[in-house]
Formats: C-alpha cells, sequence, structure tokens
C-alpha cells in the first residue's frame, strides 16, 4: 500500500514516515499543501494522511481542491481540532476520518487498515437501481449516464444501503459498518452524510432513492 503524508512538523513528519514504514506502507510525504496537492493530484495512491494546519494551502481546503478534480483517494485528516463543528467542517470538505492531536501511533495505524479495508471491495459485478448504476471494482458511480463523484465513505454508505436494498439501516448499524465500532460519531454526522449522499443521488428530476423511516434510520429502495 502506497500512503501520502502532508505533514508541515518534520519531527512528526520523520516519525510517522518511520513507522509505517516499519508496518510494510510505502511513503511519500509533502511538508506543505501546494507540494502535497501536486502530489496527490499527479500521482496514484492507496490513502492520503494529512495534517490540518498546513502553509500554502491547509488541510480542509487541500481536500475540497482533489474532490473537486474528482480524486477520491481516502483521506485521514489529522487535526488538533476536536469540536463537533470542526470535525463536521473536515468531513464535509472531503476527509473520511480523522484523528485529533497528540494521537498514539498505533490507533493511526488502526484507522489507516479500517479505512483501506473499507475502501477494498471485492466485487466483479455492477449494481443498479432505477438509473443509479455502479460498477463496484471501479468505484464508478452515474445516474442516468451522469457521473457521481463520491468520498470513499459516501461510496461505502451507498453501498452498504444497496446491499441492503429495502431494509432499514439504523444509526448504529451505520456507525459500525462505516465508521467501526470503537468510533464515537454523533447522529449528527451520519445525518450530515446522508444529505450530501441524496444531494449527488437523487438530483431534481429523478426518482427518490434514498429514504428517511423516522424514529427508526434510512433506506434505499426504488418504489
Amino acid at each position: 500500500m502506497k500512503l501520502l503524508l502532508i505533514e508541515d512538523d518534520i519531527k512528526i513528519l520523520s516519525f510517522v514516515k518511520k513507522g509505517l514504514e516499519e508496518e510494510g506502507f510505502l511513503v511519500d510525504t509533502a511538508q506543505d499543501g501546494s507540494s502535497g496537492f501536486y502530489l496527490a493530484s499527479e500521482f496514484p495512491y492507496d490513502a492520503l494522511v494529512v495534517d490540518w494546519m498546513l502553509p500554502g494551502i491547509q488541510g480542509d481546503q487541500l481536500c475540497m481542491r482533489l474532490r473537486a478534480k474528482k480524486i477520491t483517494t481516502p483521506v485521514l485528516m489529522l487535526t488538533a481540532k476536536n469540536t463537533l463543528e470542526e470535525k463536521v467542517h473536515g468531513l464535509n470538505c472531503g476527509a473520511d476520518d480523522y484523528l485529533c492531536k497528540p494521537f498514539e501511533f498505533a490507533e493511526l495505524v488502526a484507522r489507516l487498515n479500517a479505512l483501506l479495508r473499507r475502501t477494498s471491495y471485492h466485487f466483479d459485478e455492477t449494481i443498479t437501481l432505477d438509473t443509479l448504476k455502479i460498477t463496484v471494482p471501479k468505484r464508478h458511480v452515474s445516474r442516468s449516464n451522469r457521473l457521481i463523484n463520491l468520498t470513499s465513505k459516501e461510496f461505502d454508505m451507498l453501498m452498504l444501503l444497496l446491499l441492503n436494498k429495502g431494509s432499514v439501516l439504523t444509526h448504529t448499524q451505520l456507525q459500525e459498518k462505516i465508521w467501526g465500532i470503537s468510533e464515537s460519531t454523533s447522529s449528527n454526522v451520519i445525518n450530515v452524510f446522508i444529505h450530501h449522499l441524496r444531494q449527488k443521488i437523487d438530483t431534481e428530476g429523478e426518482k427518490k432513492l434514498i429514504k428517511t423511516v423516522r424514529g427508526s434510520g434510512y433506506k434505499i429502495d426504488d418504489t
């Protein structure tokens, strides 16, 4: 697995790079947002580890620019910001997970491995629902032949809904399957992801596929 680590603190950069390489990862590095954005845009990576507070381009803006270019590489954001509003902002900008500083290296590795597992599907098939089409191995999503750009967590959530088509998934089930049982994620964050997924999937003129079941959770169907 090849990672890009974007961190301006040279001590943290050196420590994390060395540790990740000892875990078997191939690691490229950048010490500012502009260099990191260039590398992430031009070269393929399995995941990005991005510090929020970067010179040049800050981490949240870097994520937004990557997503605008339809680059869906999973992003783990490193941040000293730990309020709900700040976490939601980071996720809204395109990060797939976050880890607050200071952090334990073992947790960083665990979160990276979990993120990589969640984004590694092994289906050899295409899934369709109404005009929605997902080519799973390529993580290609379209509706009425319109390409839809999803973050890795949004793709995971869409896949989970589709694999349970017609069944209601609760907040607890979404939390466990998408974020992992050890991660404490509020209902507000899950609601934000569903809202963004709806904006991308259920556009005007299309049948609404993602439905809220009040007091229970969410489901997807074409009825």
